[in-house]
């Protein structure tokens, strides 16, 4: 059911990321592990990651983009837990580490194509 602008309600077909693919694509960024991979930079993680983003962008995103919000933090999520482990300064604190991963989303909006996106982690 949709809302109209009148505040009826009616029948409406949103195509959007169905649930069973918005979990595949979560298990998807889970089983590459990039929270084990300190020795990689982020500069690293993105070349090898953006990709495979950028395609899922592309499909699920054309025409309900808010559906797919909830993956791309789920992305965010796990660069803060690469972040956690690579940076022992960050190690143990998820706010700061949230806030930190932000300020680069600000400094580099492109790095990430989910970032251009427009899902991009706190800042400040």
């Amino acid at each position: 059911m949709a809302k109209s602008r009148e505040g009826t309600y009616y029948t409406n077909f949103s195509p959007a990321v169905s649930n069973a693919a918005g979990r595949g694509m979560r298990q998807q960024s889970r089983r590459w592990n990039l929270h084990l991979r300190s020795e990689l930079s982020l500069e690293e993680i993105s070349r090898i990651t953006s990709p495979i983003i950028r395609g899922w962008i592309n499909y699920y995103a054309r025409f309900y983009k808010s559906a797919l919000y909830p993956t791309l933090r789920h992305l965010n999520d796990i660069l803060v837990r690469w972040a956690m482990r690579k940076f022992k300064r960050l190690r143990g604190h998820l706010t700061k580490t949230v806030f930190w991963l932000g300020s680069i989303a600000k400094r580099q909006p492109s790095l990430f194509p989910h970032w251009q996106f427009g899902a991009r982690p706190t800042a400040g």
